[in-house]
């Protein structure tokens, strides 16, 4: 009977640990994003025209995401030469096809 209560006393505090560790609740509002961050609405759909100024500019984790933000897609890829890839359409992602040095060559949604 002794070990049942430390055993249950253990799992009463460990429940109220956990309750504690809720990040957002009702009423309550996500942080809002960092000054300077940009992002895209969520579940936009592509389009690759918004971000041809990218072609030309090495693949850098700014110039990607300026393009995914420019273009409205959701996400972004970089696609190497002899990359395998997924050939699912996907009208909210954005694919930068890129070089062998890394430079973009080609913008377009899928």
């Amino acid at each position: 009977m002794r070990y049942f209560m430390k055993a249950g006393g253990a799992v009463a505090v460990v429940g109220l640990m956990m309750a504690g560790c809720s990040s957002i609740g009702p009423g309550s509002s996500p942080a809002p994003a960092p000054i300077g961050a940009s992002t895209a609405p969520v579940g936009g759909e592509c389009n690759a025209q918004s971000a041809q100024a990218a072609v030309g500019k090495n693949a850098t984790a700014k110039v990607v995401e300026d393009a995914r933000v420019r273009s409205g897609a959701r996400l972004a890829r970089v696609l190497r030469p002899g990359q395998m890839i997924t050939k699912e359409f996907d009208g909210q992602r954005l694919n930068l096809e890129v070089d062998a040095s890394g430079k973009i060559i080609a913008v377009r949604c899928g």
